[in-house]
Parts: structure tokens; C-alpha cells; sequence
């Protein structure tokens, strides 16, 4: 074993020069390849976060690896003052691949959202006919969004939250999964309605059945805009290309990030119908990198690997071994799992250990994982892990738990 003074000069560092809005595991990694990474002593982890979905093919995949190495020595970014030789290509790849319109590209998460509020506002008043600064979004409690001040105005999360006003008004907060909440809260000011298919940062949240086909039929009936968030459930994660899929309805707008970029750059965007993207005319939204030539290589590569099925397929049946092995912890100091693919939350025991104690010992056993809201597990390996990596996390997690 190395000295593990080099893991505590590299935590010094960061905790010196780096702002404290982050609490990581006292572990620091310095390679990685497909589900496992390295620290600097040496010593071998199995990632069974993958950066919240944004590694769902893997660290390092080659085909991402390579279209990034390939773009790198031809051309960066050209800002969109200009055309590229990717970004045309990565739109309508991308679009054929979600069955979807138009793209609307940009860099992160937050971003994607933030695009997808300001064009249902502006379809509300320029299609729709609503009162100039009058349309209302109506979203969901322990929704997770970004970290934006008009996306933490709506989030009922008190570190997200708290001390950061004055919050944008315009959003209108009801019960997630609570459908007859959602049709007493639309008005004629209602523009969209903004929900996550699964929530994550919440838990990994699986709505009741048939929620969002009763959200689909409130839209149409009310000639409001449904916008999915799909940046840390989409691309595979649950099984499917969208999470929604699996409620077998469609979204006027989708908002995609994370996995988007392979893991390598951030790459995001809102996809849905040309007619609603379409109130966006030259100049009045933007970004230097979005839609840069290397973010849509990149892109295109990741919409590559989609385009097979391959992804899903393993995210399905994996998927459904791993919340078989997890489901064995339940009453061993686990209290419920719940999921979809290769995504679980695991809420632990309130007589076991807290969620911190847990991922310290998980850590460990040479498993990285990471605890939200106290007490339950946020679960998402890469897509590529196997059935025996499978085996070795959660042997590590019922370790964990009895220690």
C-alpha cells in the first residue's frame, strides 16, 4: 500500500483553495476505465455512481475517447457565429434518435432547463396568448433541477434554497405524483408543467402508475406544454432511451444532459416540437459553447452507442438483477429499494447506520458510492458493469451495513 499521506496532501489542497460546497468521499481518484477507478495510492474502486448518470458508457469508453481525440486535432470551437461541419449532423441525429423536431443545443444540465422555462414562456405569450409576465410553470415538490437562482426558486430543498433570494417568480409547487393536485393548479396562465420521469437527488422517486399519462391528458386538454427532465434519468439509465418511455407517453419538450456528453465535456439540450422551439429567432437565446464542434462530436458518438439498443437492453436486464441482489438486503438493515434499471435509491434502516456511515464503508470495501438526504443510497453503475461486479457491490454493501 502506498503512503495515504498523498491522499491527504491532495484533500488539503482542495479543502485550502477550493470553495466548500461539496463534501466528498476522503478518496482521490486519479485514473479510471469502464466501471472501476484508481486512487493516487494505488488502490482499485468499483464506481457505482458514475457521476450521477454522466458515465452511464463508462469511464474512458473508446468510441467517445476517440471521436473527442479526433475532433481535438481538427477544430474546437468556432463559437455560432459560424457553421461546423458536426453540429448539423449531431441535431438531426439527435433528434431522429429521440423522435423528436429541433434540437437546442447548450453545455449543462442547469442550462438546459433554464432554455426550456424561457421558451415555454415565450410560447405562452406569443402562441398560447397569455398576459405578458403573468405565465405560471407548475413543477413538482422534491424536484431537483439544477442549481441556477430561477431553478432554486422553485425547489423546496432547504440547502438548495435557503439564502439565495429573491427567487423568480412564476411556478406553481404541487405533490409529486399527486395528478388531481396538478389539474387544481392549472389556470389559464399556465404555460407548461415540469416534472422528472424518476427523481433523483429526492431518491430515485418512481411516480404512481399511470401519473404521467394523466399529466399528458391535462396538457392536452389545457393547451399546456409538458417538458420532461430527463438529464439524470434519460440515455439508458432506467432501460429505456427516456424514462417517460416506460409510461408509454411523449413530452412537447425534453430537456437532456449528463450522460449526453459521455462523461468527457458537458454537453446538453432541449429536444421536442419545432413549432414550440421555434419562438426562439436569431439573438434572443444563446451560448459561446453550445452546440461547439466538440461537444457534438462527442455527441454524436454518445448518440451512437444509443442508437443500437445495446445500452438499454443492458440497463433492463441488469437492471433487473441488480434490484433482485438489493432487494436481499431488505430487513437487513435496509429498509425499501426502489428503481428502475440500473438505478436504485436504498433507503437504510433508521436503526442501522446513517448514509454517510454507510458510503465511509463502502469506501472501504472498495465500492464508491454516495448518500442524499441522510439516509438513502443513490445507486447508478456505469452501464457496462457485469452481473460479477453486480455480486461485488452489494456483497460490499451487506458487509457494510452488518460492520
Amino acid at each position: 500500500m502506498a503512503d495515504h499521506g498523498r491522499t491527504s496532501s491532495y484533500i488539503t489542497l482542495d479543502e485550502e483553495w477550493g470553495a466548500h460546497n461539496y463534501h466528498p468521499l476522503p478518496v482521490v481518484i486519479s485514473e479510471a476505465e469502464g466501471a472501476w477507478v484508481t486512487d493516487v495510492e494505488g488502490n482499485r474502486y468499483l464506481d457505482f455512481l458514475s457521476g450521477y448518470s454522466a458515465l452511464n458508457f463508462g469511464h474512458r469508453h473508446p468510441a467517445l475517447v476517440q471521436a473527442a481525440r479526433d475532433q481535438m486535432d481538427r477544430l474546437t470551437l468556432t463559437s455560432r457565429a459560424f457553421h461546423n461541419d458536426q453540429f448539423g449532423a449531431f441535431c438531426r441525429e439527435l433528434a431522429e434518435l429521440t423522435g423528436t423536431e429541433t434540437v437546442l443545443t447548450m453545455n449543462t444540465g442547469a442550462e438546459a432547463v433554464e432554455s426550456a422555462i424561457k421558451v415555454a414562456r415565450k410560447w405562452a405569450y406569443e402562441v398560447k396568448g397569455v398576459e405578458f409576465n403573468a405565465a405560471e410553470i407548475i413543477v413538482a415538490t422534491g424536484n431537483f433541477h439544477g442549481r441556477t437562482t430561477t431553478i432554486v426558486s422553485f425547489s423546496d430543498d432547504p440547502a438548495a434554497h435557503d439564502n439565495y433570494g429573491p427567487f423568480t417568480p412564476g411556478f406553481v409547487t404541487v405533490p409529486y405524483g399527486d395528478l388531481e393536485a396538478i389539474r387544481a393548479a392549472i389556470t389559464p396562465n399556465t404555460a407548461a408543467i415540469l416534472m422528472e420521469p424518476i427523481q433523483g437527488e429526492a431518491g430515485v422517486i418512481v411516480p404512481p402508475s399511470g401519473f404521467f399519462a394523466g399529466v399528458r391528458q391535462l396538457c392536452d386538454e389545457n393547451d399546456v406544454l409538458m417538458i420532461d427532465d430527463e438529464i439524470q434519468a434519460g440515455l439508458a439509465r432506467t432501460g429505456e432511451l427516456f424514462a417517460l418511455d416506460h409510461d408509454g407517453v411523449r413530452a412537447d419538450l425534453y430537456t437532456l444532459g449528463k450522460a449526453l456528453g459521455g462523461g468527457i465535456i458537458p454537453v446538453s439540450a432541449v429536444v421536442g416540437r419545432a413549432d414550440v422551439l421555434g419562438v426562439l429567432k436569431p439573438g434572443q437565446h444563446g451560448s459561446t459553447f453550445g452546440g461547439y464542434p466538440m461537444a457534438c462530436a462527442v455527441g454524436r458518438a454518445v448518440v451512437g452507442l444509443l442508437a443500437t439498443g445495446e445500452f438499454q437492453e443492458r440497463s433492463a436486464d441488469l437492471g433487473r438483477y441488480l434490484h433482485g441482489r438489493l432487494d436481499e438486503l431488505v430487513g437487513r438493515g435496509v429498509a425499501s429499494v426502489r428503481g428502475r434499471g440500473l438505478w436504485a435509491g436504498v433507503d437504510i434502516d433508521p436503526l442501522a447506520k446513517t448514509g454517510r456511515e454507510v458510503s465511509m464503508a463502502l469506501r472501504d470495501r472498495g465500492v464508491l458510492c454516495k448518500e442524499t438526504h441522510e439516509r438513502t443510497l443513490r445507486i447508478a453503475p456505469p452501464l457496462v458493469i457485469t452481473k460479477d461486479e453486480i455480486d461485488h457491490a452489494v456483497d460490499a454493501l451487506a458487509g457494510a451495513l452488518e460492520a
